[in-house]
């Protein structure tokens, strides 16, 4: 569905269904597009004539740059931060509870919540130089709502450090020794070619195999549906804070 400040898609062929998300502000996303994100998810997981999803985002730079702090900025009380970074939480679950498999095109840098929507693929194909950071503590939130699903593919310690270490980037090595890379190939050329080809392969699965494996894949989460919204909850209420305020907007005049 098209938006007037970005848009979601969906198209299907050959039993592989193309989700693309888009914002001119580089796939930082407001609460309109996740929303149609999330639903597009749902509606695309449950056509039992898709068999594998691949996730993308529109454009040659980032894959996503989190949620838009044009938006964040106009939160005024906690009820409304909670709605706000409650975003991801129903695209994450959304992911989680869908019974097709996810590769992800990740074609450029992952920042916070992009992060987090990475990790919730179930396999995600990079490019070089697709760097990842999870910048919230630097404008005094925290990682709170992707950190489940970061923490779930790459371990306590590696979350740790990107949670911690918020202003630095890691490399797309990093992201594929530390797991939330499946692979990383050179030119986009080589990492469509690779999506392409395991897509296909998919398509040609059972899709009963695949949905059972999904089920294994994310074994231990079904109390996300509650733990997610109470992670929102607590970014909802740090929004507010002047220490968040002055640095979002020190961050948005660089």
């Amino acid at each position: 569905m098209l938006h007037t400040e970005g848009y979601v898609t969906h198209k299907s062929e050959n039993g592989i269904a193309t989700i693309e998300f888009f914002h001119p502000s580089s796939n930082s996303l407001p609460s309109t597009i996740l929303e149609l994100l999330a639903n597009t998810i749902k509606e695309v997981g449950s056509n039992e004539h898709v068999k594998v999803i691949v996730l993308r985002s529109g454009g040659e730079k980032a894959f996503c740059a989190g949620a838009s702090f044009d938006e964040l900025m106009s939160i005024n009380n906690e009820e409304e931060g909670k709605k706000f970074f409650s975003g991801f939480a129903h695209v994450i679950n959304a992911m989680r509870k869908c019974p097709k498999l996810i590769i992800g095109r990740i074609q450029g840098k992952a920042v916070g919540g992009g992060v987090g929507l990475t990790a919730a693929t179930d396999y995600a194909i990079a490019v070089e130089g697709a760097s990842v950071k999870l910048s919230e503590l630097a404008v005094g939130i925290g990682p709170f709502v992707v950190g489940p699903v970061v923490e779930r593919k790459v371990g306590v310690s590696c979350f740790a450090q990107l949670a911690i270490d918020a202003t630095e980037w890691r490399s797309s090595d990093w992201a594929h020794r530390n797991g939330l890379y499946a692979e990383v190939h050179k030119t986009m050329e080589d990492t469509d070619a690779a999506i392409n080809k395991l897509a296909a392969k998919l398509a040609a699965s059972s899709p009963d195999a695949m949905a059972q494996l999904k089920k294994i894949f994310w074994r231990g989460t079904n109390d996300w549906d509650t733990l997610l919204p109470e992670r929102a909850a607590i970014s909802g209420a740090l929004v507010l804070s002047d220490f968040t305020r002055n640095a979002i907007n020190k961050f948005k005049k660089q």
